[in-house]
């Protein structure tokens, strides 16, 4: 199958495109694969003409001409099934999309003048002969016309990971053609590895075709995201890479077994406590390139457990998703990392809903004053290692704004996309937040954190200075500590107070925040004592920013021995 219109690369990822266990079971079906292609009788989008090129219709009444496309399958008769796609590119058809097509195999369509983007693929109906795939990326119509499609001209893109037990999921392989400024993309995406490519007709201008292949694969343990591009003045006629171990980063993925504590829904007062622990259910990771246009592909893995994703540097930065099985009639929790860096021979590990919750500015201002308008984009129950969740479960959730101790206003609801008036003029401000989560311990029940700044009318967007504070504990897949041993905990300070710091006090609390003792922090981190098995614990941090701004947040069972 192809399509001819440009594709987003987030919303491909975010589409979960294919599925398979990582337990040995067969993969699934190709969803998402099918309807990103679409149908043969899909409308193409198309980018919009250009000046010149509307005013150039305008003048004058353009010149039509007569492309004829034969079709030649690979034992040199009329192909079983074929589709070919005609999108204009630049001069009066720009834009337009033909699909001639004729039981004979020869097919011809009429077309004004102009640079066109040809591709075609022709397939039997046998799966295991798979498709070929033929592009021509410049198509000069300034006369009648006939171009010859043949399959015979085709060679196998036959791309493999160093693990050869691994199955294959999907691929794609995407085109995209630039002329005078103007751009169009066509692509193709398979669920069998049976690919056959050829670039047909001229060269394109240096620089003018640009091509990626990705194509992902399963084991035992986890899979394979290998990706390359290309830039020249011709589509590939075939591809061969095998790749070998040395060339790949991983990425290692823990899901942790956090019980859920919260309610149904994501809203104040939603719901009803999610209950029991959320072992032996399934996470579904997905990953893509960040750069590009690609389809990507998901992964299913047990909770707790530890996935490995082996994935090529050459192809840049890496998307990853993660979406967690939700309470009975509550939204999945999604997480969503964008850009992950990777390096051949390297691990980057990240672990997805484990302890410690609470707020997280990673990548983020937290508050800012725009005018006498202040916007706060602050999370407050991001997991242990600082990702945000899309749909995080609570039971109750408030914030307030306080000016000179007074309260100016009060909302339900957490920090994230909260927007406050305030008056003109420099004053004193308290920001309050408080969200509570019902269920088991150790999976902080309670975030309570209070701001208090100074701040005046600004002439545009400025960030307020307000700070977090990060607990990292080293915890098992379970998310616990070991009982009756001290642990190590380091303590990272983010935001305006990064750098900064006047003061910094940590105290902990076996008793639900009843009590608290005071740790000392000492090079970044603070020493837990040990409770008793089964003890949850609480944290809590009181700062002060050189400029005398303060923080004081509270995490009730931020986690637990087991």
């Amino acid at each position: 199958m192809t399509i001819t219109s440009p594709l987003s690369r987030r919303s491909v990822l975010r589409a979960m495109t294919v599925a398979a266990a990582l337990g040995g079971a067969a993969p699934g079906s190709v969803p998402g694969a099918a309807a990103l292609a679409a149908a043969p009788g899909r409308e193409p989008q198309s980018h919009p003409r250009t000046e010149a090129e509307t005013e150039t219709e305008a003048k004058t009444e353009a010149e039509t001409y007569t492309l004829t496309v034969r079709h030649l399958g690979r034992d040199g008769r009329v192909p079983r099934h074929y589709r070919t796609s005609v999108t204009g590119i630049s001069g009066p058809g720009a834009g337009r999309s033909e699909q001639p097509h004729d039981a004979s195999g020869t097919a011809s369509v009429r077309l004004p003048g102009g640079r066109y983007l040809l591709e075609s693929s022709l397939w039997t109906d046998r799966v295991e002969d798979g498709t070929d795939w033929i592009v021509q990326p410049r198509l000069d119509l300034d006369r009648d016309t006939t171009v010859t499609v043949d399959a015979r001209t085709a060679l196998p893109v036959d791309v493999t990971p160093p693990d050869g037990p691994a199955a294959f999921l999907n691929s794609g392989m995407f085109v995209e053609v630039t002329h005078k400024g103007a751009t169009r993309m066509t692509s193709i995406v398979k669920a069998t590895p049976t690919l056959r490519t050829a670039h047909l007709g001229p060269e394109a201008e240096a620089g003018s075709v640009k091509q990626w292949y990705d194509s992902y694969w399963r084991t035992r343990t986890g899979g394979y995201a290998i990706g390359r591009t290309f830039s020249g003045t011709r589509v590939l006629t075939g591809f061969v890479h095998h790749c070998t171990a040395a060339e790949l980063a991983a990425l290692e993925l823990r899901a942790v077994a956090r019980p859920e504590a919260g309610g149904a829904g994501t809203g104040a007062g939603a719901g009803t406590a999610a209950g029991a622990g959320t072992a032996d259910i399934d996470l579904s990771p997905t990953l893509g390139p960040d750069a590009g246009p690609s389809v990507g592909a998901s992964w299913t893995m047990p909770v707790p457990g530890t996935a490995v994703l082996f994935v090529t540097p050459q192809r840049g930065a890496w998307d990853l998703a993660w979406t967690a099985p939700a309470a009975p009639g509550a939204r999945p929790r999604s997480y969503f990392v964008d850009a992950v860096a990777v390096r051949a021979g390297t691990t980057a590990t990240h672990t997805f809903d484990g302890p410690v919750v609470g707020p997280a500015l990673t990548g983020r201002d937290g508050v800012e004053r725009d005018g006498d308008t202040l916007t706060a984009d602050l999370p407050l129950l991001a997991d242990g290692d600082g990702h945000v969740p899309t749909a995080p479960s609570f039971d109750t959730a408030w914030a307030g704004l306080y000016r000179d101790d007074v309260l100016l206003h009060a909302r339900s609801g957490g920090l994230d996309r909260a927007t406050f008036t305030v008056p003109p003029g420099p004053s004193s401000y308290r920001l309050a937040a408080t969200v509570a989560r019902r269920g088991s311990t150790g999976a902080t029940t309670r975030v309570s954190v209070s701001w208090t700044f100074r701040s005046a009318t600004t002439a545009g967007p400025t960030p307020v200075p307000v700070s977090v504070v990060r607990f990292s504990p080293g915890l098992g897949l379970d998310g616990t500590a070991p009982a009756g041993r001290p642990l190590r905990v380091p303590v990272t300070v983010q935001g305006a107070a990064a750098g900064r710091l006047r003061s910094l006090a940590v105290s902990m609390s076996a008793d639900g925040g009843r009590s608290w003792t005071v740790l000392p922090v000492h090079e970044g981190a603070v020493t837990v004592p040990g409770p008793a098995a089964g003890t949850a614990v609480s944290l809590r941090a009181e700062l002060t920013d050189t400029d005398g701004n303060t923080l004081d947040q509270t995490l009730v069972d931020a986690y637990r021995t087991g």
